[in-house]
């Protein structure tokens, strides 16, 4: 009888960490990533003559991307990586382009694999070889300052730009709402789960203590997605130099583009390190 009901607790126990391992490996992939199909807009809605362009990946995929030129060929050059919802039309993104655009920069806004007009389907791996795919098109073009482009990632997006500063040379980054980890975002929205079975490691705090390049933090007290202790946590395994201008608005606010004290250390940052002129 004991042995029966020893085998019996072991295959309850194999089921449920089965259960449990195919909930996490659902969850990894349909709470992280969020892909949006059609683009409804594009930089003419905001008044931007852009280039429209499909970058050929390592991997053999086209993603799409937008080239917005500054007026000068001599302009800091922002490397832009959305979140994890819609595509490069959704929510504030346009605007977010004019205003970089309106600062005298040159930006380049490209979908993750799965999103938008790009093939494929996201992956942590693939979305990191997006990002080194946009960083290398910049490479082409003879208009760009190779010492002068620097990178802006969202949520998401900061943790593909964070792994960009590993494998590509940049000259600053800006994170903006960001997570120390996968798992340790995971562990923040379903406590009860075991998120070490995850696949998916978007591992950040291992890798901003090794950049030594300027990084300007933004992270909000009221973001509903990403506590902001999460932010602050990554602020501090960061090496420096290093900055951190906390706002207020929820997690997809435009708080640096609306709100003049948080636009102002924005415009701060970016002057310090001679991105922009005085504005």
């Amino acid at each position: 009888m004991l042995r029966k009901a020893v085998i019996a607790a072991g295959v309850l126990v194999a089921v449920v960490l089965g259960c449990m391992f195919l909930m996490v490996r659902y969850l990894e992939h349909t709470v992280i990533f969020h892909p949006g199909v059609g683009i409804d807009f594009t930089p003419e809605s905001e008044g931007l003559a852009f280039d429209d362009l499909y970058l050929k990946t390592p991997d053999g995929l086209l993603i799409n991307a937008w080239f917005v030129k500054a007026s000068s060929d001599k302009a800091t050059t922002v490397l832009f990586a959305h979140s994890n919802e819609g595509n490069m039309d959704d929510g504030d993104r346009l605007e977010k382009i004019k205003f970089f655009h309106d600062l005298g920069l040159n930006v380049l806004m490209f979908d993750y694999r799965g999103y938008g007009h790009s093939q494929g389907h996201p992956t942590e791996w693939g979305v990191y070889l997006d990002a080194q795919t946009a960083y290398d098109y910049l490479k082409t073009r003879p208009d760009i300052d190779l010492n002068r482009i620097i990178a802006y990632g969202a949520s998401l997006g900061g943790a593909v730009v964070i792994d960009l500063a590993t494998k590509r040379k940049l000259a600053a980054l800006i994170i903006d709402s960001c997570f120390t980890s996968a798992k340790d975002l995971g562990t923040e929205w379903y406590p009860l789960l075991p998120f070490w079975m995850m696949s998916v490691k978007f591992d950040n705090v291992s890798k901003v203590g090794n950049l030594n390049i300027p990084k300007l933090f933004m992270h909000s007290t009221r973001d509903e997605m990403v506590p902001r202790e999460v932010g602050e946590r990554l602020f501090q395994a960061a090496a420096n130099p290093k900055e951190f201008i906390l706002t207020s608005g929820p997690h997809n606010d435009r708080q640096f583009m609306r709100v003049v004290v948080v636009e102002d250390q924005f415009k701060k940052f970016l002057t310090k390190y001679g991105f922009i002129d005085n504005q």
